[in-house]
């Protein structure tokens, strides 16, 4: 998930205040909440490719939510960028240069972190030299492929390991700030894993569910894109029982972190919303595309096998982690999810939410993290998930 800079473009004019919403004038659009879970402010990734940070962290304080510890906190998605930027590059060069090296990531990623190293509120560890700065890690991505260099050299026969590593902390402390082994907060001291453990949060509780038919459902695999350089296992789903764990979820209580492809040509998030409409939106003439963003039309139904050659053929990639918290319904009662992102607020009308289709969820969905217990019983039992 590496999608940090498409943001600027955008100008949105869709609210999401209300029962009913409509969009920008001269719209049709009008949307009517089935259920709208809790969720915190709108955060901003800015100039950075860490959206999997940020979606897991929006996801988790919702949980934080759920489970009865308040509203009133804000984690921090530098720290766990930080510690995983070292993680990764230990093994780049265990790998010999032959695996991914960047920004992007997923949500296991931040698993792994809270589990090694724990968490920390955001007012702890910002991630900025400067506070009134934007993020931006070009600089330091730059940095870490140079340092690095060496091990993806193909005459390369001897690195010294700890050294590099050595340094790879140093630029990241250079560049983000080092991490605090002790903090204060709200009378409290902490480390970053007793902070953690305070948050309520088991990583052991979250599941990662994806939908291919090149692996047997039912079972685990390591999802091949890029961005899964930690080689994480999913859990295979057929696409209908995919489909019920989302909406199970949401009914029951629990929201969801998204991972999806967003370069669809119906991901229009300057309109509010992401549709996959039954007619191919490439035979359109211009007047029939922009009639997309002000009337609703009807949705494609997504099999299986659609999803399959899409992610075969590349156009359905990991582009992007954001965090599903509800549900509505247009004035058709075509549904669609209420998704929250990490564009910031002030790049959208709608206060950085929009509207997915329940086809484009379907459609370009690479994965999803949710809690062990949003899964209906029935279905955690073919995984073999104790609940």
């Amino acid at each position: 998930m590496k999608k940090s800079i498409i943001f600027f473009l955008i100008i949105s004019s869709l609210t999401i205040s209300g029962q009913e919403k409509t969009n920008k004038k001269g719209s049709e659009y009008k949307f009517t909440t089935v259920k709208n879970l809790e969720a915190t402010d709108v955060q901003n990734q800015n100039m950075t490719g860490t959206c999997w940070s940020f979606s897991s962290l929006s996801y988790l304080e919702s949980e934080m939510i759920r489970l009865g510890k308040g509203k009133d906190f804000n984690l921090s998605e530098m720290f766990v960028a930080r510690k995983a930027y070292a993680i990764k590059a230990d093994n780049y060069m265990r790998m010999h240069g032959h695996v991914n090296l960047g920004e992007g990531g997923g949500f296991p990623d931040v698993m792994s972190v809270i589990k090694k190293y724990g968490i920390v509120p955001e007012e702890v560890y910002t991630g900025k030299k400067d506070p009134k700065a934007q993020h931006n890690h070009q600089l330091l991505e730059a940095t870490v492929k140079n340092i690095l260099l060496p091990a993806s050299l193909p005459e390369t026969q001897k690195i010294d390991f700890n050294f590099l590593h050595n340094v790879i902390e140093a630029a990241c402390d250079e560049y983000l700030g080092k991490t605090p082994e002790k903090f204060q907060y709200k009378g409290k001291e902490y480390t970053p894993k007793t902070y953690a453990e305070a948050t309520g949060i088991n990583p052991n509780d979250y599941v990662f569910l994806t939908s291919f038919t090149h692996h047997p459902f039912y079972s685990q695999f390591v999802l091949e894109v890029p961005d899964n350089w930690n080689w994480e296992l999913m859990h295979n789903l057929p696409l209908n029982e995919l489909q019920e764990v989302m909406t199970n979820a949401i009914n029951t209580g629990y929201t969801w972190a998204w991972a999806a492809d967003v370069s669809e040509r119906g991901f229009m998030f300057g309109d509010g919303i992401a549709i996959v409409p039954e007619n191919d939106i490439a035979a359109m003439t211009p007047d029939e595309k922009k009639e997309l963003s002000l009337k609703p039309v009807k949705q494609l139904q997504i099999t299986q096998e659609m999803r399959q050659k899409a992610f075969d053929n590349y156009e359905t990639q990991d582009d992007h982690g954001m965090h599903v918290v509800g549900t509505v319904k247009d004035q058709n009662g075509t549904p669609y999810y209420l998704v929250k992102n990490s564009w910031g607020k002030e790049n959208n009308q709608c206060d950085g939410y929009f509207y997915a289709s329940e086809s484009y969820v379907l459609y370009k969905t690479t994965s999803i993290m949710v809690h062990k217990k949003a899964l209906p019983a029935a279905i955690a039992k073919k995984l073999g998930i104790t609940q």
